[in-house]
């Protein structure tokens, strides 16, 4: 229903931030991270968001990046995982660090999050990993960039595997991360890649 939000930023508060757009103020929650990334009170803001609609309730999250916003969107469709929990989770990590702890097999570090057992941090590493491989798998464990493969053990294919987590398509994001030096850190690669991205927009 709402892509998105600019506006006047007129509050914030833990976990939630007030953009008025067009004399009302929308209530949007969202991650530490966002929050950290927002501009001083008063001034122009961005806001990409998703609404949840609950029975009694519907609620409004925003998000800084698209990237934190189809990361958000895909924790929450865990089971376990509720906006609360995803929201924990983008405050202790970035996007591409999650994408790095889900194709590292890292459930470890999705514990640090509020509200993140270990049990529920190796469901969300399981349930993610597969995504990734449906999403980006091609053929024999290569995925197609625009002038050629990519193999899948390099550090170039491990940052597309991440990326498409976050929601881009594989095609996109080996076309992107085939532009940096593949023996660069996969989270470097990644970081690049969101940069370049996020240029684009």
């Amino acid at each position: 229903m709402f892509y998105s939000l600019r506006g006047k930023l007129i509050h914030t508060e833990p976990s939630m931030a007030v953009l008025e757009c067009g004399g009302i103020g929308f209530q949007c929650m969202t991650s530490m991270n966002t929050l950290r990334s927002l501009p001083k009170l008063g001034s122009e803001a961005t806001l990409y968001t998703h609404l949840n609609v609950r029975e009694d309730a519907m609620d409004l999250f925003g998000f800084a990046t698209q990237s934190e916003l189809n990361c958000f969107r895909l924790l929450i469709a865990i089971s376990g995982v509720g906006p609360k929990v995803a929201l924990a989770i983008l405050s202790e990590l970035a996007p591409e660090q999650v994408a790095l702890a889900v194709s590292a097999g890292d459930s470890k570090s999705l514990t640090r999050a509020a509200g993140v057992g270990p049990k529920l941090a190796q469901r969300i590493v399981l349930e993610l990993t597969d995504k990734v491989k449906k999403m980006a798998a091609s053929g024999g464990g290569f995925m197609p960039t625009q002038s050629g493969v990519v193999s899948a053990s390099t550090n170039t294919a491990e940052a597309v595997n991440a990326l498409t987590v976050l929601g881009y398509s594989a095609t996109d994001a080996a076309a992107v991360a085939a532009k940096f030096d593949s023996s660069l850190p996969v989270e470097e690669i990644i970081r690049l890649s969101l940069k370049e991205m996020a240029s684009r927009l």
